[in-house]
């Protein structure tokens, strides 16, 4: 490094003083004409999915902003930590973002091996949007309640089944975290996707079903689905009379899909700044908050501090209902 910077602070010397302080005498310090290149906007999964969609809404007008094109690169596998791995990598110049999911703060827990640590690793810089879990019952089921639910599981143990969008995803954990504050015995029924198990849950075919609230709206609109509760803080806009956990005497027990844009550990706070900046105004933009709310991800545009609070409050959250569940993928 010594030698780095002789070299640096001879070339300085030769060189006219507005390009010389251009120059930075170490990785990680930021140049002034930041982005210099194409910034890559690693993706976790892969093309098509909600994460993807969440990145595509944003990269052009970021590029826009920033005056250099944002590339999307699409890099799934394992439940999103082998993209998250990758951006972990990346030199911490800026050039290099991640947008994930919730993902990013189950999969520690989840994944037996993750070569990732999501408070080191990592400059959080915004979450995009976020949207609740919503838990609901067959419009043909007798249970018109959250408490209803919930007493009819305490009498019967084991005799309720209940489905999910998927083993692991934030809606399964939500029902796991459901019966973990409660202390409820209810069976999970795997399905081969979240349209299987909304079909199952349509035809009565389980008790109860819980998803992210987008996904659902339209079948809870149609009136084949009842909504008994929502997982959000507040009672959610398109679901008036659907009362929150919180409100039914079910604390601790909120849970949101939020999709975030993160940084490598390290990247230059000049630049996280500019990046939150220019975030900031892209997500306050009413075209685009339309279009996040049309793919069930209402804008949330939390940026470094929420962002960081929110990972440090559900890392640990999500680790308890996975070694309660006793969850773990190798």
């Amino acid at each position: 490094m010594a030698t780095i910077r002789r070299a640096v602070s001879v070339l300085r010397s030769t060189l006219p003083a507005a390009v010389a302080a251009t120059i930075a005498v170490a990785p990680g310090v930021v140049r002034a004409e930041y982005p210099e290149r194409p910034v890559t906007m690693i993706v976790c999964f892969p093309a098509g999915g909600g994460t993807d969609i969440a990145a595509r809404l944003i990269n052009i007008p970021l590029g826009e902003a920033l005056g250099k094109p944002v590339i999307i690169e699409n890099r799934g596998g394992a439940g999103g930590s082998i993209g998250t791995a990758a951006a972990a990598r990346a030199m911490a110049d800026g050039h290099t973002l991640l947008v994930c999911s919730s993902a990013f703060v189950v999969n520690p827990s989840l994944y037996a091996n993750v070569a990732y640590d999501p408070f080191k690793d990592f400059e959080p810089i915004m979450v995009l949007g976020a949207s609740p879990n919503v838990f609901t019952v067959p419009a043909s089921s007798p249970i018109k309640s959250l408490p209803e639910l919930i007493e009819k599981a305490k009498a019967s143990p084991g005799k309720l089944n209940w489905t999910s969008s998927g083993v692991g995803t934030t809606p399964y954990l939500a029902g796991e975290l459901l019966k973990l504050r409660t202390e409820t015995d209810m069976v999970h029924i795997p399905f081969a996707g979240a349209g299987p198990a909304s079909q199952a849950a349509v035809g009565a075919q389980v008790d109860w079903y819980t998803a992210n609230i987008g996904s659902l709206q339209g079948l809870i609109d149609d009136g084949r689905l009842r909504a008994i509760a929502v997982t959000s803080k507040q009672r959610w806009e398109t679901l008036p009379s659907v009362p929150t956990l919180d409100e039914l005497g079910i604390k601790d027990a909120e849970s949101d899909t939020f999709q975030g844009v993160y940084a490598p550990a390290g990247t230059p706070k000049p630049t996280i700044d500019r990046l939150v900046k220019e975030l900031d105004a892209i997500l306050a933009r009413p075209d685009i908050r339309e279009k996040y709310v049309k793919i069930g991800l209402p804008v949330v545009a939390e940026g470094p501090d929420l962002f960081r609070a929110r990972i440090a409050k559900e890392v640990p959250m999500y680790k308890e209902i996975i070694d309660k569940a006793g969850l773990r993928i190798r």
